[in-house]
């Protein structure tokens, strides 16, 4: 029978930082220039949703002219070499893996180049363009049309698809996010074989209240350096799971 191992992947915003994307808490990231409450949470859509959509329009107005790494190209090229085997779930909202040819990429917490009905729950394509003043959808032909990115303040449904990746994986690997969104250290721990890609020893640790330790501690290797350098430490250790 043939070796059917499978690997987990969760990227966040390290992974699309050397494209040219902002980050949002680094120091001169996006929370540096917004307020999130106002701009990226339910309270802040409620108060001024014209604010909001603007918001958006310049983040997705932001990543048309954006190229993928060499990261997003090796995890698309992932899909290829292992098809059925790489589950890749995302933190982030831009396509540039779409852009590098990943075709089973789940997006947690939403995309920029699609806006959401509220009143039909339909998701629609737009592409890098503005949503418009009287946007309407192509389905109900309802106005009352938003971004289709999770705000705090919501629930996000394609996080089921972490607990299904967990149950079907033996192989964890996180890249280029620092935890405090989805916890990766309680991910981790449910596997024998992990791998941590970030630059830095981040400080945040679980809801477990281990301060004892670094992220870092609770995983199988710690490459600790960019998305775009670790590509070939990273592939063959892969590669090294996969084929034994």
């Amino acid at each position: 029978m043939p070796n059917r191992k499978k690997v987990m992947i969760i990227s966040g915003a390290g992974l699309s930082a050397e494209s040219g994307i902002s980050t949002f808490r680094d120091s001169d990231g996006l929370w540096e220039k917004y307020d999130v409450m106002t701009v990226c949470s339910t309270q802040g859509w409620q108060q001024d949703r014209a604010l909001v959509t603007n918001f958006y329009n310049a983040r997705r107005e932001d990543i048309e002219d954006k190229k993928p790494n060499a990261m997003h190209n090796a995890l698309a090229a992932l899909e290829v070499k292992y098809p059925g085997q790489i589950f890749h779930l995302t933190q982030n909202v831009d396509n540039l893996l779409e852009k590098a040819g990943a075709k089973e990429v789940i997006h947690l917490h939403g995309t920029l180049t699609e806006l959401r009905c509220e009143s039909c729950h339909a998701v629609f394509h737009v592409g890098y363009r503005a949503q418009k003043e009287d946007e309407r959808c192509p389905y109900c032909k309802s106005g009352d049309i938003r971004h289709n990115v999770v705000m705090f303040g919501e629930s996000a449904p394609a996080y089921r698809h972490i607990y299904e990746a967990v149950d079907g994986s033996d192989l964890f690997i996180a890249i280029g996010t620092s935890g405090q969104v989805i916890d990766i250290v309680s991910l981790v721990q449910e596997f024998n074989h992990s791998i941590l890609i970030n630059p830095k020893q981040e400080e945040h640790i679980s809801a477990f209240g281990r301060f004892d330790k670094n992220i870092d501690d609770y995983f199988e290797h710690f490459l600790q350096t960019t998305a775009t350098e670790a590509v070939e430490d990273m592939l063959a250790l892969i590669e090294a799971h996969l084929c034994q």
